[in-house]
């Protein structure tokens, strides 16, 4: 089990003595949407994103106002450059995002169903990507551990051993270790060993911030009995929330009582990139110093924004939207409910977002 990391608070005197709130590292790719429903065999055509768990991270967080860094390598292709002219437009700093001329930037195609359904294909192609080559010789660790929060996920750990060794690098406790954030994002069809399930506990284990499923949690590591039985595996995180799909989500500090929020009422679009949207909203909350139960509203409505929108990035909805509907009371929370387009209104009455 890998040594506790030193637990602190993003707010204390080193952290905010730091120039950049939030450093995201990993993979992003070009993604190829379907433009109609289908098997990727009968789709004509797709349109073209960007995707990648940390990236959307970065891109949310920055837009909410946030100093935020993207640490990744690309290629030296059209699809690198435009991954880092993108989330460069939305105000990541990407001037620590390595070129590599001997390896490809990473793209995949995907169907239009949902993840979780027989009808939904996805087809990676980011073997050998640029990515991949991530490790601790050719990652600055310095521009990695820059901001208050290093944010991490277990995607990374599944992409070469290098990137695994770069992980644990950035976790181990040691001087100037900023907060580190990590989401398990346990991917089963990433891992070429059965290895992968005791890295991520690992990783997880020496994190001061972890997001995990309920259910991906039973998945890798055959937990059930709830958010007490994983924080039962996981004693060393300072703070750990468990999520719930569509039911909400808890938050268990090590040193105060756990905390359940329920998700709100969503008209979805599309689910992918809610869980790291999740997570945006929840630093973006933790980085202001907000209440426990502040951090999962807030968890909960950036999630929203995402499961309203079609594509693996979502515009957060504005910090004054946000902290309003944030602070409703428990029964107007419970009867909130939104659909596309709520995060462009003005009011929330406008879209029928509130009781």
């Amino acid at each position: 089990m890998t040594t506790p990391a030193p637990r602190h608070a993003p707010g204390d005197d080193g952290a905010r003595a730091r120039a950049l709130d939030v450093v995201a590292l990993g993979e992003s790719m070009v993604t190829f949407l379907p433009t109609r429903p289908g098997r990727l065999a009968d789709v004509p055509s797709f349109d073209r994103a960007i995707g990648g768990a940390e990236s959307n991270v970065a891109c949310m967080l920055a837009a909410a106002g946030h100093r935020v860094r993207w640490v990744s390598r690309v290629g030296t292709d059209g699809f690198g450059d435009h991954l880092v002219e993108t989330i460069g437009t939305h105000g990541v700093d990407v001037t620590r995002v390595r070129r590599d001329p001997d390896r490809p930037t990473g793209v995949y195609f995907r169907t239009a169903g949902e993840r979780g359904t027989d009808a939904h294909e996805v087809a990676y192609y980011r073997a050998g990507s640029a990515a991949s080559a991530m490790s601790p010789a050719t990652v600055d660790l310095a521009a990695a551990r820059a901001g208050r929060v290093l944010h991490l996920s277990g995607i990374t750990a599944a992409l070469s051993d290098g990137c695994r060794e770069l992980l644990h690098a950035l976790t181990a406790p040691g001087p100037g270790r900023p907060l580190v954030s990590f989401d398990v994002n346990h991917r089963p069809g990433l891992w070429r060993s059965p290895a992968g399930p005791g890295v991520l506990l690992d990783l997880a284990r020496a994190a001061d911030l972890v997001f995990v499923g309920e259910d991906e949690a039973e998945h890798a590591w055959g937990v059930t009995g709830g958010p007490r039985a994983i924080r039962a595996l996981l004693p060393e995180p300072a703070t750990l929330v468990v999520k719930h799909g569509e039911r909400g989500a808890t938050v268990l500090p090590d040193a105060a009582p756990a905390t359940t929020v329920p998700a709100l009422h969503v008209d979805v679009t599309a689910t992918t990139g809610a869980g790291d949207a999740f997570a945006a909203g929840f630093l973006s909350a933790t980085l202001r110093g907000l209440p426990l139960a502040t951090r999962l509203r807030h968890g909960h409505l950036w999630a929203a924004a995402a499961l309203t929108t079609p594509g693996d990035l979502a515009a957060p909805p504005s910090r004054a939207h946000a902290d309003r509907l944030a602070a409703v009371d428990d029964a107007a929370w419970e009867t909130l409910r939104v659909g596309p387009g709520w995060t462009h209104a003005e009011q929330a009455e406008e879209e029928g977002a509130t009781p």
